[in-house]
């Protein structure tokens, strides 16, 4: 009896450690910090322990009867051993005894054990109060979003019963001008009213004292009638209307369509608020097949913006086509709702298209906690680009948010502009229920370093009672001595368009607003149409199908040839899900092995995994214009390929 006890007592600790209380972290240092549990849930538990104490009671007494008659036995025993009987007698009468004694010494054990376990039921009935109560938390929250949900879609109604047009669609794409007011643009008495109208709809404006807004009309009748658009204007023109790349290689239209698997988000995210994304095991199912840095290679889909910005002869001109560029990078993303791959340490991602795009593209994985990619772009008309980007994210429980950190630099070589700005946060919403869709917030400043001309655009939030068109980008390029030359105007997934302003003044109003006249918009940026069949490809756009396909002579460390992402590709997601988990066990595996090596070559002291892993193709340096420290590319990776040299690569696949 007493081995069952100590059995039992090590069930329930064995139960303790390692069942649902395993995921609350906080219970292992102590109970000073539970929460308390609901009152019902107390009262319970407390007839659980009462009903436990008064078994043991019940034990107890029967414990006391047995030990009282127990003893009674054993004088009698005692008494008979004293008498004179045969010698087999006796050897019956001490078997005998020594059964009652047995007895004796199990029915304590089992008493010891029965108090060991109420003892036990005591110690966790804290920790198990707040398992309780922590589920009960989750659940209230989830019904909370839930009946949010509800109500927002009841409200949601009642404005389309309300609204002759209804609220925008947030999952439909933007059509091409409908940013435009409903006034024709010859309209001279109508302007005013509608110029001013949306000027006092666009509320959150309010803050920036020379914010400006979506319009465009022209006032060319009032005061200054000589301004018009110049010759040097001409070099913007048609911007938007450039052809595509005419490829010298024929690369590949189209990919395996993406097999029909159902998979429910929210069972796999429901455990992880608040927690970093890239640390959340996700698989195959939720990602497309790139990884993050081909990703961030889409950013160059629109380069041509870039090449025809290289002749403009006024800077402010030309900050006119780097920020229509910086707005196109976000236009893959509008359908984009599945998560890239997230590269192994010492990936890397090359775009060698010399002869149809005109550049070379490098990106490596230079940091896996926190996910850091290094990138850099040369482009043999006259400009170079190069980024240190590392993504934070997090889940909150409605949507998830994406916050890419670090400072894109561009620079022109002809004309020495140097141009740096961030980029926005980017939000996935309907995590619960409903469809998902992506959207951009936030404010983006770019700064000509060498002119101090600047370019404050908006990233308007999208909302269903708003008046705001969806996805709606605004912008106003100024300077070095602040004054405003141009407005920027459009949308994040369509296209862009600028307006020359020929005159500014504040808003008769009295609010802290900057009314601007200008002439007619001209387009600026449109985006190139997707692909046929594109929405059973990923939604990928032309530049995005070519990115994943086999090319001789990469880099060993290439995505192309990550094993994990090819499979998916080929619609294979069982495979490709056993392959992942391999992978990441072998990059684990590598890490521990790493930082094992860094601590016994520096004494034993803990060291950050960055410290200890060196980048192949890029090193760390101090930004001299941000004042960060980030990765640059040092060279090499170019004469490597050309040598078809790559023995310094790390296998990590």
């Amino acid at each position: 009896m007493k081995g069952r006890g100590c059995w039992e007592t090590a069930s329930v600790r064995s139960f303790c450690s390692s069942g649902c209380l395993n995921k609350f972290k906080k219970d292992d240092s102590g109970d000073d910090d539970e929460e308390p549990a609901a009152p019902g849930d107390k009262s319970e538990l407390h007839h659980t322990l009462k009903n436990l104490s008064l078994k043991l009671n019940d034990l107890s007494t029967c414990n006391d009867l047995i030990a009282k008659h127990g003893a009674a036995l054993q004088r009698s025993l005692n008494e008979l051993d004293s008498l004179k009987i045969p010698s087999e007698s006796g050897e019956k009468l001490k078997a005998v005894n020594e059964r009652a004694t047995l007895f004796r010494i199990t029915s304590n054990a089992m008493i010891n054990a029965c108090k060991d376990f109420l003892e036990l039921a005591e110690i966790h009935s804290r920790r198990w109060q707040k398992a309780l109560s922590y589920e009960q938390e989750q659940r209230a929250h989830l019904e909370e979003t839930i009946e949010q949900l509800a109500k927002q879609h009841n409200s949601l109604e009642r404005a389309v019963c309300n609204t002759p047009g209804g609220p925008v669609d947030p999952s439909k794409s933007l059509s091409e001008g409908s940013f435009l007011t409903s006034k024709g643009e010859n309209s001279e008495e109508d302007e005013d009213t509608e110029y001013f109208d949306a000027m006092e709809d666009s509320a959150s404006f309010i803050t920036v004292i020379t914010e400006s807004k979506e319009d465009r009309k022209a006032e060319g009748g009032t005061g200054s009638t000589s301004v018009d658009w110049t010759p040097a204007d001409n070099v913007l023109d048609g911007a938007s209307f450039v052809p595509k790349d005419s490829c010298k290689v024929k690369r590949r239209a189209r990919i395996p369509d993406k097999p029909n698997y159902s998979l429910n988000l929210w069972s796999i995210m429901k455990n992880c608020i608040g927690r970093e994304l890239s640390r959340i095991p996700m698989p195959v199912n939720f990602n497309e097949p790139l990884s993050m840095l081909q990703r961030l290679t889409e950013d160059l889909e629109y380069h041509h913006l870039l090449d025809k910005a290289v002749h403009c002869t006024s800077s402010v001109e030309q900050m006119c086509l780097v920020a229509a560029f910086s707005v196109s990078s976000y236009s893959t993303t509008v359908h984009r709702i599945a998560k890239p791959f997230n590269p192994m340490l010492g990936e890397t991602f090359e775009l060698d298209r010399l002869e149809d795009m005109g550049l070379r593209s490098l990106c490596e994985q230079v940091s896996h906690h926190p996910p850091s990619a290094a990138h850099h772009v040369f482009s043999k008309h006259g400009w170079s680009l190069w980024q240190e980007i590392t993504i934070a994210s997090k889940f909150r429980g409605k949507y998830i948010s994406i916050m890419p950190l670090g400072a894109i630099h561009l620079e022109f070589q002809a004309s020495g502009n140097h141009y740096v700005w961030r980029k926005s946060t980017s939000t996935v919403h309907n995590i619960i229920v409903g469809k998902l869709w992506i959207d951009q917030s936030g404010d983006i400043e770019i700064v000509n370093h060498k002119t101090k001309d600047r370019c404050q655009l908006k990233f308007v939030p999208y909302s269903y009672f708003s008046k705001e068109a969806a996805r709606k980008v605004t912008g106003v390029v100024s300077d070095g001595l602040g004054k405003a030359h141009y407005v920027l105007s459009g949308s994040w997934d369509e296209q862009m368009e600028y307006s020359k302003i020929v005159h500014s003044s504040p808003s008769s109003d009295g609010k802290q607003k900057t009314v601007y006249q200008t002439l007619p918009a001209k387009p600026l940026w449109r985006k190139y149409p997707l692909p046929e069949n594109a929405e059973n490809m990923y939604y990928f756009s032309e530049l995005a199908l070519t990115l994943n396909e086999q090319e001789d002579g990469v880099a060993p460390t290439d995505s192309r040839l990550r094993p994990d992402q090819r499979l998916m590709e080929k619609g294979r997601w069982d495979e490709a899900n056993t392959e992942k988990q391999r992978l990441e066990e072998k990059q684990r595996l590598s890490r521990r092995r790493r930082l094992e090596t860094c601590a016994a070559s520096c004494g034993g002291e803990d060291e950050k995994e960055s410290d200890c892993y060196t980048p192949l193709w890029f090193e760390k340096r101090l930004d001299p214009l941000t004042g960060e420290m980030a990765c640059m590319y040092k060279g090499g990776y170019w004469e490597a390929k050309e040598k078809k040299d790559w023995h310094m690569c790390p296998n990590i696949f």
